[in-house]
């Protein structure tokens, strides 16, 4: 018997208008293009699944009710591919939403940064840890990233933020930590600053998409002015969250692909359709036929 997870609930900040990719973000959310043949937001979504998540709390906006459809109940479709014997595809539509996962969905009114956001969600996390992942930030690993951060905090019971080295001049691109080590790839935060400019960064470890939270940070966050980009931030509640408890930053084993960037975006389609089962070697072949001025 699989031993149940302690962290059971999981909150994706979908709201975002997703401007980089206009045109094709202006009648569908940024977090349903595709990588390969799968939506940027259902990547996150089994990642949360295999790390033992079972609520998955959806913060969206307006024209963001694709994400919602993706994630329901398709009776025509299924009842098509019923008739047509089609059993592979009605498994994989059925793939789409288990038995024993739950989704709700909260709409952030106006959009205040990533911390509201996640305040919106408090309803709906209660006095439980919880995970945020942004679905812009596609994580490969073996365990799944969000599993090895699971882990991690079932271990510590502190919030674990998942880290990455990144260059000194994208560090203005991040929430960046420093602190001290607390055992292999981990750090005990003891300040984190969101954006800062190469001049004055505290390090080049920067926060990837990937957050585990005690409920403490609900409160921090309810009381932040308006902080970097004139917008609510997360990164801000957890720098008070490290004066009050122990938080932690953890560099995760596997890849983080930038899809909220264009290169990020053809970074992953190339590199998951290599390894795609069904299209993986055409598609290699294909790759060594082009000629690359």
């Amino acid at each position: 018997m699989t031993r149940k997870s302690i962290l059971q609930k999981a909150v994706f900040p979908v709201a975002g208008l997703g401007t980089r990719f206009l045109p094709a973000t202006k009648a569908q959310p940024k977090e349903m293009l595709p990588v390969v043949d799968k939506p940027l937001i259902q990547y996150a979504v089994e990642e949360a699944y295999a790390a033992g998540v079972r609520h998955m709390i959806f913060v969206n906006g307006r024209n963001k009710r694709a994400i919602e459809d993706h994630f329901d109940t398709a009776y025509e479709l299924e009842h098509e591919l019923e008739l047509a014997g089609k059993k592979e595809l009605l498994a994989l539509v059925h793939s789409l939403m288990p038995a024993d996962m739950v989704c709700s969905y909260v709409r952030q009114p106006r959009m205040l940064g990533l911390g509201h956001a996640v305040l919106c969600a408090r309803h709906l996390v209660g006095n439980d840890p919880f995970a945020v992942l942004l679905a812009d930030d596609l994580m490969m690993g073996e365990p799944p990233v969000l599993a090895q951060m699971a882990e991690q905090f079932e271990q510590l019971q502190a919030s674990v933020l998942a880290v990455q080295e990144v260059p000194l001049d994208q560090v203005k691109r991040y929430g960046i930590v420093a602190g001290d080590s607390a055992g292999e790839r981990l750090t005990k935060v003891n300040q984190i600053i969101e954006k800062p400019s190469p001049d004055k960064t505290p390090s080049r470890i920067g926060v990837a998409g990937r957050y585990v939270l005690t409920p403490a940070i609900f409160d921090l966050i309810a009381r932040q002015k308006s902080g970097v980009g004139g917008e609510i931030q997360l990164t801000d509640a957890i720098a008070d969250l490290t004066q009050q408890e122990s938080v932690y930053a953890y560099q995760y084993k596997g890849k983080r692909y930038d899809c909220g960037s264009k290169e990020g975006f053809l970074e992953a389609t190339v590199e998951l359709a290599l390894k795609h089962p069904q299209v993986g070697a055409y598609f290699r072949d294909y790759l060594k036929g082009l000629k690359i001025d």
